[in-house]
């Protein structure tokens, strides 16, 4: 029975929690990996991309729930999720081409954009400050659980009990479907060709009649769809701040690297790869031990690692080891 207690407490804190981060991480880590393979540089405004996108989406969110449409048990950001994506491709496309595109003519160094695209990161930072503020915001409505732990507890007669959120749970379907939407695009239509050839060999894709134009607009469209999508269901899930947003871009970094930068299998393995590692290295351990280990040897402290705090420590550790050891990635980085 205390097995099984630690195996629930172990779920309920770490692997539930782990594998809805991971998709949130797997999706963000999916378009820093596309604008990398396709459009050669890591684009460090890609944090306020999922910040506006999502800021817009609580926006719209306060409308509908104003005119007193909501979406029943689900959240009401879902519905308008779609209008965020709609902004934030109009956004990105005015971006590319009002600075971008600029210097893709000229030929620049991926450095070059690197910076170019600090640049807007901070424009974009000041942007989503402006429209929404600098308060924590919780927009999650509808059925907040679809089991507590006090059902689980009464359910199956055991001490510990298994919280399951409903946004941890739509995180994960949404993550699933996102994901197999994507690797059909890529794999299945003629554009997601387009884009694949573009990336594996920009002088042969061109000879072959392939509009680069139409890729980066596409690229950036799709980026769009995956940033907004990451954002709001990370801001579900916990909370929407835009300075959090602007932090989250290590841990996407990290877990886009981790797998093999310009990798999208790699980027959806290094987004669990980063939240699991992370959630373990920062959760407090005794009660799971206290569960598996004889009285006498049951732990006085927390059995905590690190604080919550240093969470995205961890991320930066693992990033700079995976720098130092295996630059590729675990699936080795490569084109799209």
């Amino acid at each position: 029975m205390d097995f099984l207690n630690a195996i629930v407490a172990f779920a309920n804190f770490v692997f539930v929690p782990g594998l809805a981060y991971g998709a949130q991480l797997a999706i963000g880590a999916l378009g820093v990996t596309l604008i990398y393979g396709i459009l050669r540089f890591s684009n460090f405004a890609h944090g306020d991309t999922m910040a506006f996108g999502t800021a817009i989406t609580i926006l719209m969110t306060g409308l509908l729930t104003t005119a007193g449409i909501t979406f029943g048990p689900l959240p009401t950001a879902l519905l308008a999720l779609p209008v965020g994506i709609g902004a934030t491709i109009l956004l990105l496309l005015g971006i590319d081409r009002g600075v971008y595109k600029f210097y893709r003519d000229q030929k620049a160094s991926p450095v070059i954009l690197v910076i170019v695209s600090m640049g807007v990161m901070f424009v974009m930072n000041g942007i989503v400050r402006f429209i929404i503020g600098v308060r924590d915001i919780n927009f999650a409505d509808g059925e907040r659980f679809i089991i507590t732990a006090r059902e689980f507890r009464d359910m199956t007669g055991l001490q510990e009990g298994l919280a399951i959120k409903t946004t941890q749970a739509i995180t994960v379907v949404v993550a699933f479907i996102v994901m197999a939407l994507l690797f059909w695009f890529l794999n299945k239509t003629r554009t997601g060709k387009s884009m694949r050839a573009f990336s594996d060999n920009e002088d042969l894709a061109l000879l072959s009649g392939i509009n680069p134009d139409w890729v980066v607009k596409v690229t950036w469209m799709i980026v769009a769809a995956l940033a907004t999508t990451a954002g709001v269901l990370y801001g579900l899930d916990k909370s929407f701040k835009a300075f959090t947003y602007f932090q989250l871009l290590l841990p996407i970094f990290a877990a886009a690297i981790v797998g093999g930068l310009g990798n999208p299998l790699g980027a959806i393995a290094g987004g669990f790869v980063i939240a699991f590692s992370e959630v373990t290295i920062t959760y407090a351990w005794k009660k799971v031990l206290t569960y598996l280990l004889p009285e006498s040897l049951e732990p006085d402290g927390l059995v905590q690692l690190l604080s919550t705090d240093y969470k995205f420590a961890v991320s930066f550790a693992i990033l700079i080891i995976v720098l130092l050891f295996k630059p590729t990635g675990l699936f080795k980085g490569q084109s799209v």
